[in-house]
């Protein structure tokens, strides 16, 4: 029996509007970001994932919970960054990452989440 891809469509949905938008205003964390997603589909806890909704589009703020603790991801428009907040998208930035930032780094930091 296959397994139902409702869940990877809307990661799919998010992660097209993230790079669509990368092009116009970000081009510094397009290739971070896919790093990023890797990072999230394979250390977050199943069924965790939940996408903040913007005049009914998916928008540019991801929550995940690994290992129990909750985690946004969201673009800092005043760095150019994407950051790694504390439980709520206002939360305080424990990471964050560039096109510039090594894809180790990357991998280290969600070793540690």
């Amino acid at each position: 029996m296959a397994v139902s891809g409702n869940e990877v469509k809307i990661l799919h949905m998010y992660a097209k509007g993230v790079m669509d938008r990368a092009d116009h205003h970000a081009g510094e964390v397009k290739g971070v970001a896919l790093a990023l997603l890797g990072g999230i589909i394979w250390r977050g806890d199943p069924g965790t994932i939940a996408i903040k909704q913007y005049d009914g589009n998916l928008a540019n703020v991801l929550w995940v919970e690994i290992e129990g603790n909750r985690y946004a991801f969201a673009f800092n428009h005043d760095t150019n960054e994407i950051e790694i907040r504390d439980r709520t998208q206002s939360g305080p930035p424990l990471h964050s990452f560039t096109n510039k930032t090594p894809v180790s780094d990357v991998e280290a930091v969600f070793r540690k989440l």
